[in-house]
């Protein structure tokens, strides 16, 4: 009887610091970095490829980026918008201090030179837990 409760008392144990990790795991305190984008009228697909191959890339330029998502499913465009977005772009930061010092790094100055010339507009959102 001894033994049984004490395997039960170990695996309520370990269980519950199973689920502990678990729920750490399920609130990342990485920011996501979202930016909707309407490309300037004219824009070649290997012009907006190579802004895409360029946010890319930023996981090697920027310590800061942990991941970039360039592939684009869906994209909602409320009603009345004068230049419908076409593209997603979006990058996990290690932390918020990462996305306050990438603004203006040379990494993003570097990303800007392709980006920023077919760019029509775009709007990004912020997230973290």
């Amino acid at each position: 009887m001894k033994k049984l409760v004490l395997a039960l008392l170990s695996a309520a144990l370990i269980f519950g610091a199973t689920a502990r990790l678990a729920a750490a795991d399920a609130a990342p305190k990485t920011v996501i970095h979202v930016v909707t984008v309407a490309f300037k009228e004219g824009t070649t697909p290997e012009q907006i490829q190579a802004a895409l191959d360029g946010a890319r890339n930023l996981t090697k330029t920027y310590p800061g980026i942990r991941r970039v998502w360039i592939k684009t499913l869906k994209v909602q465009n409320p009603r009345g918008t004068e230049v419908p977005r076409t593209h997603v772009i979006a990058m996990e930061f290690a932390s918020e201090k990462a996305l306050a010092e990438y603004a203006d790094s040379d990494a993003q100055k570097k990303w800007y030179e392709t980006y920023v010339p077919i760019r029509a507009q775009s709007s990004s959102f912020d997230v973290t837990n």
